[in-house]
């Protein structure tokens, strides 16, 4: 039996061992200059104080570990409800990520090659035809004409963004706007992603499948496709694959009524003026159409778990999502040159930084990121073993650049 004297001396050993491991990491251990910090910090308050920002959460983090977690402004303007870190947004095209994720989980459990062509599995797709301009002679009001796809559409073509898909606009505009399918903003659809998704698949591409890199509802579609593969609807396979796994407590597609107090409220600036805008029906409606491509609402926290999987090669806090391969292959550059925006690379599901010099602004070779229409932008970087994103909901921008400084003045504060 130990004796209690070697007891407390285990017990205090222990103790120690304890709080040293949940002592957070400070910015200047993780390789960040606090004072070069503090200029992030000062340019989002500026921000803020000039009426260009309601507010926003900033977070970055470095070998797993939080340098900055820190919220800036309000939330809710008219209810004077400050920001807080645990504050809930909408995060648009941020979803992407998630269901980029989602396909490549069952990628990896044989469900089908990114070769295939996405008929094989959504059959709608299986006579594919483009919208070209008319011909010479055509009939008076004539917009375009089609002809047939020269290849089927490929999952890979989804993932790039090179699947003829846009978000409605080209030749076909207004046929799509008839179909109501214009514009990324689907949720408040009385209808599923199954019936949109076959609706679409009616309508004329606007390039030919893997000759252009065109934004739109490509990754859409890739919900309706992890929703076939798995035998699962897409929130389900979410909450279930991704979400639990990685703990993202707060990330779902439509929010709880318990949660709205902490939904943040958007704002937009108009003629100079920090005005409330409309946020979407992400709490009332129908709630039926689970867009993969914009349909999720998240926090800081969540998302950078999210981030920090993908960092990590697929796991965190000992849960695999995906291989270490897969990971890698999602941030090659898969278009060549056809991506002709920021870094000029894409991956599976978001830019890629293959030349820092071609971008032209701070970075590192091998980090990859993307966006959101309420304004964030976000960066893994894996040689700097770092995750840093601001969240805001901010729409209209008024032209701000603040969500491609905050960027700029994260890497300036890292010096080791």
């Amino acid at each position: 039996m130990s004796s209690p004297s070697l007891l407390r001396v285990t017990l205090g050993a222990f103790t120690l061992a304890a709080a040293a491991a949940l002592r957070a990491a400070t910015p200047a251990e993780l390789g960040f200059d606090p004072g070069r910090l503090q200029r992030l910090d000062a340019v989002i308050q500026e921000n803020v104080d000039q009426q260009k920002l309601a507010g926003g959460v900033m977070y970055i983090a470095r070998d797993g570990q939080t340098v900055e977690l820190k919220a800036f402004g309000m939330r809710d303007i008219e209810a004077k409800q400050p920001m807080t870190t645990d504050t809930i947004f909408r995060i648009a095209s941020m979803s992407k990520a998630v269901t980029s994720v989602a396909v490549m989980i069952l990628y990896e459990e044989g469900k089908f090659l990114l070769s295939d062509p996405v008929s094989k599995y959504l059959p709608a797709f299986k006579e594919s035809r483009v919208a070209v301009p008319a011909p010479a002679g055509s009939p008076a009001g004539t917009k375009y004409t089609t002809v047939p796809a020269k290849r089927p559409i490929q999952i890979r073509d989804l993932l790039t963004h090179t699947a003829g898909l846009t978000y409605g606009d080209g030749l076909a505009v207004d046929d799509y706007k008839a179909a109501r399918l214009h514009g990324w903003y689907l949720i408040d659809h009385d209808e599923t992603i199954g019936e949109a998704v076959d609706r679409l698949a009616t309508l004329p591409l606007h390039a030919q499948p893997g000759e252009a890199w065109q934004y739109g509802y490509s990754t859409d579609v890739l919900g309706r496709l992890v929703e076939v593969a798995s035998g699962m609807p897409l929130d389900r396979f979410f909450a279930e694959r991704v979400f639990a796994p990685l703990k993202m407590v707060d990330t779902c597609f439509y929010l709880p009524v318990e949660k709205e107090s902490r939904l943040a409220k958007v704002y937009g600036v108009e003629d100079g003026k920090l005005v409330l805008t409309d946020g979407g029906h992400f709490v009332r409606g129908p709630r039926k159409l689970f867009s993969g491509g914009a349909g999720l609402v998240s926090t800081a926290t969540d998302y950078g778990r999210l981030l920090q999987m993908l960092l990590n090669g697929g796991t965190l806090d000992g849960v695999r999502i995906l291989s270490p391969k897969t990971v890698a292959l999602m941030s090659e550059n898969h278009t060549g040159t056809k991506y002709p925006n920021d870094t000029g690379a894409f991956g599976l599901g978001f830019w890629v930084m293959k030349d820092v010099g071609y971008y032209g602004e701070v970075g590192t070779v091998g980090s990859y990121g993307w966006g959101s229409a309420y304004f964030p932008q976000y960066v893994v970087d894996p040689k700097e073993r770092m995750v840093a994103f601001m969240m805001t909901q901010l729409r209209p921008t008024g032209g701000s650049r603040l969500n491609q400084q905050v960027k700029a003045l994260t890497y300036q504060a890292l010096l080791k």
